[in-house]
C-alpha cells in the first residue's frame, strides 16, 4: 500500500523539522517547501538529527508571498501541515512584515490545498492566538481553545497579531469556501525541547541570551512550555483523528517563569550559574528598558499576567500525552550545548 504523501511548509523551521521527522517515523512520504532550495541539504541533515532518515524528502520551492509552485507542491498530497510563519524575536519596525506573509500565507495555502483536492490541512498557530483577549480575563482563568485573542489590542506586538489574524482568516476560509480541505489547528505554547542544529528558533535564542549573560535579570513573567517533540506529534495525530477535524489544541504542559527556566539552563550546565538571571525586575523597570530593547516589548503584555492552559482537549480527543516543561527545558539546553552554541 503507498503511503501518504504530506506536504509541509517551512521545512527549515524548528517546528517543521521535526514535524518532518515524526511523519517519517509513522512512514508517511514527505514534501516540504523551502523558500531557497540551497538549504535542502541543511534541512536534511537536521531532520535526519532529529531522528529520522530524511534521504527520501522531496524539497520544493514555493514563498508564502507568491503563488508560484504551490500547486506543484500540493499535487498528490493527501495532508498538509502549514507550519510556515515569520516568528521575530523583536518587534519589526513594519508590522505587514510579519502580518502579511501570515496571514496572506494561510490563505494562499489553504486556496492551493482547495483546488488539489487535499484531505485535511493542519496549521500551525500559537498559544498567543488564545491567551490575549480584551479585557483581561479575570484573575485564575484557565485558558482552553475556546478563548480567543483581541487581535485590536493596543499592547499587542505585531507577531500576537498577526498569528490571531492567520488563524482567524482560515477559519473564515474552510467556513465560507465550497470544497475546502478539512481544517485542525495547533496552537504551541513556548516551544522548548531538543534543537535539531544551530539555526536557532527565537525560543531557543532566548536560552543562548540567557547562557551569554544578556539579562542578568528577567522580567516577572512565566508561559505555558511546549516540547518540540510534543508538538509534532500533536500534528501528527490532529492530521488523521476523525475528530480532529474543526478544532484547536492547546498542546503544552506546565508553566514556568523565565527566572526558573534560566535556574534549570544554570542546573544542566553549571557553567552558566553566574550568566543566568539572578533575579527579577520589577515590572515598572521592564517597561522602562523596552523602550529601548525591542525585544522586551513583546512580554510586556504579560507582566502581573500569569496565564494557565489547560491540555485537556488534546488528552481528550488525540489521546495524547506529554513531556514535562522541565524536561523540554532541560534537553533544550543540552541541545545547545552539544552544538557548541552555549
Amino acid at each position: 500500500m503507498t503511503a501518504a504523501k504530506v506536504l509541509v511548509t517551512g521545512a527549515s523551521g524548528f517546528i517543521a523539522k521535526h514535524c518532518i521527522a515524526e511523519l517519517l517515523r509513522r512512514d508517511y512520504a514527505v514534501r516540504a517547501t523551502l523558500r531557497n532550495l540551497a538549504r535542502a541539504d541543511e534541512v536534511r541533515q537536521s531532520v535526519a538529527h532529529a531522528g529520522a532518515d530524511a534521504s527520501g524528502v522531496e524539497l520544493v520551492a514555493a514563498d508564502l508571498l507568491g503563488d508560484e509552485g504551490w500547486a506543484q507542491a500540493m499535487h498528490g498530497c493527501t495532508y498538509v501541515l502549514h507550519i510556515a510563519s515569520p516568528f521575530p524575536l523583536a518587534e519589526p519596525k513594519n508590522p505587514d512584515d510579519v502580518i502579511r506573509p501570515a496571514r496572506e500565507g494561510a490563505l494562499r495555502v489553504l486556496r492551493a490545498a482547495s483546488e488539489a483536492g487535499v484531505k485535511r490541512v493542519v496549521m500551525t498557530s500559537s498559544i498567543v492566538a488564545i491567551d490575549l483577549p480584551w479585557p483581561e480575563a479575570p484573575v485564575g482563568h484557565v485558558f482552553t481553545e475556546a478563548d480567543w485573542t483581541d487581535p485590536e489590542r493596543p499592547d499587542i506586538s505585531t507577531y500576537v497579531k498577526s498569528k490571531t489574524l492567520a488563524e482567524r482568516a482560515a477559519w473564515d476560509f474552510v467556513k465560507a469556501t465550497a470544497g475546502a480541505p478539512e481544517l485542525a489547528v495547533v496552537n504551541p505554547a513556548f516551544v522548548l525541547g531538543p534543537a535539531p542544529d544551530g539555526d536557532l528558533s527565537t525560543s531557543h535564542e532566548v536560552l543562548r541570551l540567557m547562557a551569554v549573560g544578556a539579562y542578568p535579570a528577567a522580567p516577572r513573567v512565566g508561559f505555558p512550555v511546549s516540547d518540540v517533540r510534543d508538538v509534532a506529534i500533536t500534528h501528527a495525530l490532529a492530521m488523521t483523528s476523525p475528530k480532529a477535524a474543526g478544532e484547536r489544541f492547546l498542546t503544552a504542559n506546565g508553566f514556568l517563569r523565565l527566572y526558573e527556566i534560566g535556574q534549570l539552563l544554570a542546573k544542566t550546565l553549571p557553567d552558566l550559574k553566574r550568566k543566568v538571571p539572578k533575579f527579577e525586575m520589577h515590572d515598572f523597570a521592564v517597561r522602562l528598558i523596552a523602550l529601548v530593547d525591542r525585544r522586551l516589548r513583546a512580554v510586556l503584555p504579560d507582566l502581573g499576567h500569569p496565564r494557565h492552559i489547560s491540555n485537556a482537549k488534546a488528552h481528550r480527543v488525540l489521546e495524547q500525552s506529554f513531556r514535562s516543561a522541565e524536561e523540554a527545558t532541560t534537553s533544550a539546553a543540552a541541545s545547545l550545548r552539544a552544538l557548541h552554541v552555549i
